[in-house]
Order: structure tokens, then C-alpha cells, then sequence
């Protein structure tokens, strides 16, 4: 696909859900404009949790920052994924944060972690790659580790459930805790974390690659976890 720029009219982007682009317009909204889709922003160009993770971290960016995840946008359009696309996602973005979260966070992280290693080793070979990466990021962390096994929550889930519960939790918990920190890179932190999520969704075939910009948009979105 040939580059484009963007479409005349597009609002300045901000935090939340909008109806219209009159009101404004967040990361996956402006994704589905890219996309050529309804408005929305659950858009099908995206694979729902990688798109979960862009609102989220759209939401919890602060206005100085947003503008920064613009350049982001078209890397999510056309990025599908695929099933296994649940546990890369996740385990990527959990291995991101969980030896710098809050105690809390990371059990959860680590829990969630240690459901996403077992389903990848089921996967063998197609994800070991993810599957070595969760088992680091354990390793990281032997504390949270022992508390999952105190509460005695290792008992094994499968893919359905990892998707539908597990994975979502996991990003939640990883944008939680970068913002829990508090500290001044908190805005990169929450960039970087999005790229990470982006690595870790496959690529779009380049015959139907996102539209790429061809000038700089107004500042990016904001805050509404609920979404």
C-alpha cells in the first residue's frame, strides 16, 4: 500500500472513547480511520489485546506525552495477529515490567506468566522463543514466585482461558504497574511497553501494510481503564 497522509478534519487526539472525530479521537479510533474502517475504537485491524494494550496506554499517557505514540499508530493497523498471538503479547509485555512493579503486580504478573510458560511449552517449537522469555522473566522474580506457590494457584488453564482472562490481566497489570511508579519516564516507559506489544503481534503482509505518515499528527489520546 502505497503511503498516505492523513485524512483533512482528523481532531486532535485525547483521552477515552468518542462518538464522533468532532469530539476528539483516540490511538485505535485514529487506527480505524487509517484502517479504513467504521469509527471505533475496537477496530478488527487489530488484534484485541494488542488493541486493549494501545487504549490502555493511550489512556494512561499524559497530554505532554501522547503526542509521542503518534508515530505508533499505522504499526498497529493491519496487525492481526493469530491465536498464539495472546500469549506473545502478554508474556512480552509482562517480561517488560515485572522486576521494576509493586509486590502486588508482580505476583500477578508472575502467575500470569508462569499459565502462559506451560501453554507454550504445549506449543513447542512454534513458541519457544516466547516460552524462554516467560521463563526469564520468572527467574527475575523467585519472591513472587514462591507466593503463587504458598497460594497454591498453579493449577494448569487452557488457551481459551488464558485469552479470555489471563492475557488482558496481564497487560492491565503491566501498564498498572509503570504508572504505580510514578517516576519520571513513566510516559516512555508506557511508549516502550506499547512497541514491545507491537513486536510481539506478526507483522502484516506487506501487500497490505498500514498507510505510513506523511506529516506529524496533533497530540495523542488519554484515560478511561474501563475501556
Amino acid at each position: 500500500m502505497k503511503p498516505s497522509s492523513i485524512p483533512d478534519g482528523i481532531p486532535v487526539l485525547s483521552r477515552g472513547r468518542h462518538r464522533t472525530p468532532r469530539r476528539g479521537a483516540c490511538f485505535m479510533e485514529f487506527a480505524s480511520v487509517l484502517a479504513g474502517e467504521r469509527w471505533s475504537d475496537h477496530p478488527s485491524c487489530t488484534h484485541p489485546l494488542l488493541a486493549y494494550l494501545a487504549r490502555l496506554v493511550n489512556d494512561h499517557t499524559s497530554d505532554d506525552g501522547r503526542q509521542k505514540l503518534a508515530p505508533l499508530i499505522p504499526s498497529v493497523v493491519c496487525r492481526r495477529g493469530n491465536d498464539r498471538t495472546w500469549l506473545t503479547v502478554a508474556v512480552a509485555v509482562a517480561a517488560q515490567t515485572i522486576l521494576d512493579a509493586p509486590e502486588a503486580t508482580q505476583r500477578a504478573l508472575a502467575a500470569g506468566l508462569l499459565q502462559a510458560e506451560r501453554l507454550c511449552a504445549d506449543a513447542e517449537p512454534d513458541l519457544a522463543a516466547t516460552r524462554r522469555e516467560a521463563q526469564l522473566a520468572i527467574a527475575m522474580v523467585p519472591g513472587a514466585v514462591a507466593w503463587v506457590d504458598r497460594l497454591g494457584i498453579r493449577g494448569r488453564i487452557d488457551a481459551h482461558t488464558f485469552a479470555k482472562r489471563c492475557a488482558p490481566t496481564m497487560v492491565r497489570c503491566a501498564v498498572d504497574g509503570i504508572v504505580a511508579s510514578a517516576n519520571s519516564d513513566c510516559d516512555r516507559e508506557l511508549g516502550a511497553l506499547l512497541e514491545a506489544g507491537i513486536r510481539a503481534c506478526p507483522a502484516p503482509d506487506p501487500e497490505i501494510a498500514a498507510p505510513a505518515f506523511t506529516k506529524s499528527p496533533d497530540p495523542v489520546c488519554g484515560r478511561d481503564s474501563s475501556r
